[in-house]
């Protein structure tokens, strides 16, 4: 038995007669009578009681008639589903997200733009750093991830550019030069640089390590942060200074101002993680977004 006869089944019972279950069917009256009694063959049941002008259902074909319909939902439903994961637009999306880079507004701002084009997709989030995202992606754990690159191990992953984010000076509030827009690395060279371990974004730590470096300076290292963001309470305890991506300037803590950095200042850069190999038609449609997104929108106009 196959889901033809479900289908059979069904379009007899709700016209009452083979000839037009037949017409609907797009098939012949004979055929389709020989299908149907082949099926009460197989079940050992009578479905119909054959009559003078067309047929009604037993009491075994009333009984059986919801489930054969529950079934063909289900073919339905399953094929639906199906062309939607083919075309992208239905299924389940793992995101993983680094150290600081859920408080980036266009990453926010492209998962609600992505959730209007696919609607029916579930999206789940997952914030770490960006060795153990790494990790995940491999193990299947997520399906895509945004990345503070480089990564250890590429040889399993690809890279895909998404955005290089300025950076900030951190300062506690109260200091000389707290008033000024721009300053140097110069200006801040003895004050203790609050930074994270190398691990949790080790292309960032270098970058900030690198630009005191260019003007012949090495950083006071002071308290370790627990993760980026966690870089800005300390200031605001006025345990040290920061250099922090733009976007981390809308963590509203009294005691902490922001300020430009003059050249050379480093970047936060963040790339899309993905794995080796062919990428699903829904990972590679939020790709899409996430790119679209960060080339078209400044990300001024989304801050606060």
């Amino acid at each position: 038995m196959n889901i033809h006869h479900f289908r059979y089944f069904v379009a007899v019972a709700e016209t009452g007669s083979f000839t037009l279950a037949a017409e609907r069917l797009n098939m012949k009256q004979p055929p389709l009578s020989q299908q149907v009694k082949r099926m009460e063959d197989m079940l050992g049941i009578q479905l119909f009681l054959r009559q003078t002008r067309g047929v009604v259902l037993t009491a075994a074909g009333e009984a059986l008639l919801p489930r054969a319909r529950l079934i063909l939902d289900l073919e339905r439903q399953f094929v639906e589903t199906a062309r939607g994961l083919a075309q992208g637009v239905e299924g389940h999306l793992r995101i993983g997200l680094a150290g600081a880079a859920p408080l980036v507004p266009i990453i926010p701002y492209a998962i609600r733009r992505f959730r209007k084009l696919v609607p029916h997709v579930t999206l789940s989030l997952e914030e770490s750093n960006t060795p153990t995202l790494c990790d995940m992606l491999q193990a299947h754990n997520v399906d895509i991830a945004i990345l503070r690159p480089p990564v250890i191990d590429p040889s399993h992953l690809q890279l895909r550019p998404f955005l290089e984010e300025p950076t900030l000076i951190a300062l506690p509030a109260g200091r000389p030069y707290g008033h000024e827009e721009t300053l140097s690395l110069q200006q801040i060279a003895h004050e203790p640089l609050i930074i994270f371990p190398r691990e949790l974004g080790p292309g960032f730590y270098d970058a900030i390590l690198s630009a005191y470096h260019q003007v012949g300076l090495s950083p006071n290292l002071g308290q370790q942060a627990p993760q980026i963001s966690g870089t800005v309470p300390l200031v605001a305890a006025g345990l040290g200074i920061s250099i922090v991506p733009n976007s981390l300037r809308q963590l509203h803590t009294g005691g902490v101002t922001f300020h430009k950095i003059a050249p050379p200042a480093p970047i936060a850069t963040l790339a899309i993680g993905l794995r080796r190999g062919p990428v699903s038609p829904l990972v590679e449609k939020f790709c899409s977004v996430l790119q679209t997104v960060a080339k078209t929108i400044p990300m001024e106009t989304l801050l606060p």
